[in-house]
């Protein structure tokens, strides 16, 4: 029998390695589970500016969460990859060139967590919000990317990278459809608030005494 856990699909009796469900729960108390709730949008083209502006705030914040926990978790799959490289290399000359292309990798994921703003958000997106520091994508992301057992890769054996592969690739295939559905509320909302200001509904002057 196959359970869907989390947007993975898994065999009865296989271990689930993280107990923390990922994607919209009913009655949840998470921001994600506001800007997943079915109701979200509802009424959108009759919502008051403020209130317009404030979903589409909590939107934003969460796909920027949810971007800078994916690219963590896509810059550890990058080291994992090229340790396997490695391994498949037959001559020095491959090991010394994975050598360098790892310390590449090793300084591109330190830069990803010096710079949690410098996220991808596809699509033509501008957003100046900037990560939570103790946002709940990024926790689960640090916690992943900071696993004692990832600390020595070259320690681990064939099996073991893979299954440290799988749990990461599993956890940033439910980070990405988490965030593509946060970024669609994101985008009807500015839809909607571009709209206002295209057909007059909405002037300049009325936005600005909104903001105060």
């Amino acid at each position: 029998m196959t359970t869907h856990v989390r947007g993975v699909a898994i065999e009865s009796g296989e271990t689930v390695m993280d107990e923390q469900v990922s994607g919209y729960q009913a009655g949840g108390r998470r921001a994600l589970d506001k800007v997943l709730a079915p109701d979200f949008l509802d009424g959108l083209r009759d919502m008051d500016l403020e209130t317009l502006r404030e979903h589409r705030t909590v939107a934003e914040q969460e796909e920027a969460d949810l971007s800078y926990a994916r690219r963590l978790i896509q810059g550890r799959l990058d080291l994992l990859g090229a340790e396997e490289e490695r391994r498949a290399g037959a001559d020095g000359a491959t090991d010394v060139r994975h050598a360098r292309s790892d310390a590449e990798l090793v300084a591109k994921l330190t830069d990803v967590l010096a710079d949690p703003r410098r996220t991808d958000h596809g699509m033509g997106r501008f957003t100046s919000v900037e990560p939570s520091r103790v946002g709940e994508h990024r926790r689960r992301a640090e916690l992943a990317v900071a696993d004692p057992h990832l600390s020595d890769l070259t320690a681990m054996d064939a099996a073991q990278l893979q299954a440290a592969r799988d749990r990461l690739v599993g956890l940033e295939h439910e980070l990405s459809a988490d965030r593509h559905r946060v970024q669609e509320a994101m985008d009807a909302c500015t839809d909607e608030i571009t709209r206002r200001y295209r057909d007059g509904v909405v002037s300049v002057e009325d936005a600005l005494r909104s903001a105060r």
